[in-house]
């Protein structure tokens, strides 16, 4: 019995030692195998010092260098449009004329008037000279001549009043009345605008005003267009708004297919006199952060084994200005210093790499996407 027992023990003590010596070799070729985390994929990019020319960036509005509202300067019924809606025209052109037949009635019975009085008057200076006549006599006939005169002139006036004419060269809106309709005095008729060239005006902060002169170059972007229109600053207000602190500023621009018309928004960039260098970088090497915004800088580094590899190293950045796809960095990265321009997601302090810039993310300062 005691035998049997003795057998199965040692049986099972047998099974015990060969699991075990299995487990070891398992063990031991596990311990084998490299568990370290996979190099991650990411392109790179060399940050570059640039000189960029600095600019003062603000909203403004184009307006006509010359533009009115032409209105009624009487009582009428329209008789005649000279020139429809979208038309050109030149200073004096006959733009809207109203009914003028009583004036000029009452003109011809005034100037049948005036031909009377100067006869009698050159009649009266022949008496007057042969001394046949008393001087009142005369005086009387003189100033009733003068008056008639007058006359004339004052319903000349008055029908000019109502053929309404062009102040100035430029381009009619769309009008507001029509032929047969009755207008008011001080009636708002048809918009006149001269649009070549044309004005930008827009405000900076006072405290911007020492960067700005008279001459500095303008460029103006118009969201109907693809390309910036250049101007020039022509005039500064003179007083700063007490109320926002700004100065009004108004640059002037070539307009010479009438392209742009007043009301347009219109974004101005203002080029201040000295240019500075900046290291700029892709945007999308920007790893933003609440805590901070950073670059992951790739160099080489050494685990704790003392082996050297590929890794990154987070920098925490000041940023500056951005112009298109890339990005002013004025602390903490030097110029040369290779940072990653794509795979930024996926990166942690010290993390392995294998650099692949067979893609690279656009790093263009004024892009041009084909859709656009």
């Amino acid at each position: 019995m005691i035998k049997k027992f003795l057998i199965v023990l040692g049986g099972f003590v047998v099974v015990v030692l060969m699991l075990g010596a299995i487990k070891v070799a398992q063990f031991s070729e596990m311990s084998k195998i490299d568990h370290s985390v996979p190099p991650v994929a990411v392109s790179t990019i060399g940050a570059e010092a640039v000189n960029w020319q600095p600019t003062l960036k603000s909203i403004g509005t184009l307006a006509p260098v010359e533009g009115v509202m032409i209105s009624a300067d009487a009582d009428g019924t329209v008789m005649r449009i000279g020139a429809e809606s979208g038309s050109a025209v030149k200073a004096g052109d006959m733009l809207v004329e109203l009914d003028t037949s009583v004036e000029t009635a009452q003109l011809h019975s005034a100037e049948a008037r005036a031909n009377l009085s100067r006869i009698n008057l050159d009649r009266a200076r022949e008496l007057w000279d042969r001394n046949a006549t008393a001087k009142s006599e005369y005086d009387a006939v003189e100033a009733a001549a003068k008056q008639a005169v007058a006359d004339v002139a004052a319903l000349k006036a008055q029908i000019a009043k109502k053929q309404v004419r062009a102040p100035f060269d430029g381009r009619v809106g769309i009008r507001l009345v029509n032929v047969g309709q009755f207008v008011g005095r001080g009636q708002a008729l048809l918009p006149l605008q001269k649009l070549d060239p044309i004005y930008v005006n827009f405000n900076v902060p006072q405290r911007q005003l020492p960067a700005i002169a008279l001459g500095q170059a303008v460029s103006v972007s118009i969201d109907a267009f693809p390309k910036p229109f250049a101007g020039r600053i022509t005039a500064i207000n003179s007083e700063v708004d007490s109320a926002t602190r700004n100065i009004s500023v108004q640059a002037t621009l070539a307009n010479p297919d009438e392209v742009l018309r007043a009301g347009m928004f219109a974004r101005v960039e203002v080029q201040l006199p000295a240019a500075e260098e900046l290291v700029v970088v892709p945007a999308t090497a920007i790893a933003y952060a609440s805590y901070g915004n950073s670059v992951f800088v790739v160099e080489n580094m050494k685990d704790k084994e003392g082996k050297e590899y590929l890794g990154v190293r987070q920098q925490f950045v000041k940023l500056g200005a951005t112009r298109g796809d890339q990005i002013a960095v004025t602390g903490g990265l030097k110029p040369g210093e290779q940072v990653v321009s794509a795979g930024v997601f996926k990166l942690r302090n010290g993390a392995h790499v294998r650099v692949n810039n067979t893609v690279q993310p656009t790093n263009n300062p004024a892009p041009r996407p084909a859709n656009t």
